[in-house]
């Protein structure tokens, strides 16, 4: 008996590294997708965060910042330099 394939529509586990590439996922998730990311990242004490939004016209950039400034979770953010991704990128600190 051959298994079943997998389900397409099924969600696919990410791993919870401290760094998330926005540019994998359509961006109407992302309300969703950076809250439950930093909440994951604040159970597993990972307090330093990348998220790499890119540069392109900067709306994402402005989405992530907001979605940030209202977390419970975050302490401080900034966007990247020279080394982390200069305008590209947003460390965040978490609690």
């Amino acid at each position: 008996m051959n298994p079943a394939p997998p389900d397409p529509a099924a969600p696919v586990p990410l791993p919870i590294t401290g760094e998330i590439d926005l540019h994998t996922f359509n961006p109407q998730e992302v309300d969703d997708l950076i809250p439950a990311y930093l909440a994951e990242c604040a159970a597993r004490q990972l307090h330093e965060i990348r998220i790499i939004h890119g540069k392109g016209t900067g709306r994402l950039r402005t989405r992530v910042h907001c979605l940030l400034r209202h977390s419970p979770f975050v302490r401080t953010y900034r966007l990247g330099d020279e080394f982390t991704g200069s305008w590209g990128a947003t460390l965040v600190t978490l609690r």
